[in-house]
């Protein structure tokens, strides 16, 4: 479970929601986001991570 963010124009980080790994990835690829790690809890955390990052986590996590 990830806490998915976009970027306002004001460059503040704004919450979009919780989805799972799977569901973040596909997103639209127009959309830059932001995921929260997942090795943390989502919604409390303030370690993120882009879309490439999370691919590569899915990836080697097993």
């Amino acid at each position: 479970m990830v806490e998915v963010s976009v970027t306002s124009a004001d460059g503040d980080r704004v919450p979009v929601g919780l989805m799972n790994t799977q569901q973040a990835l596909s997103l639209p690829s127009h959309i830059d986001i932001e995921v929260s790690h997942p090795a943390h809890q989502a919604g409390s955390t303030d370690i993120f991570m882009d879309r490439a990052a999370l691919q590569d986590h899915v990836d080697i996590t097993p």
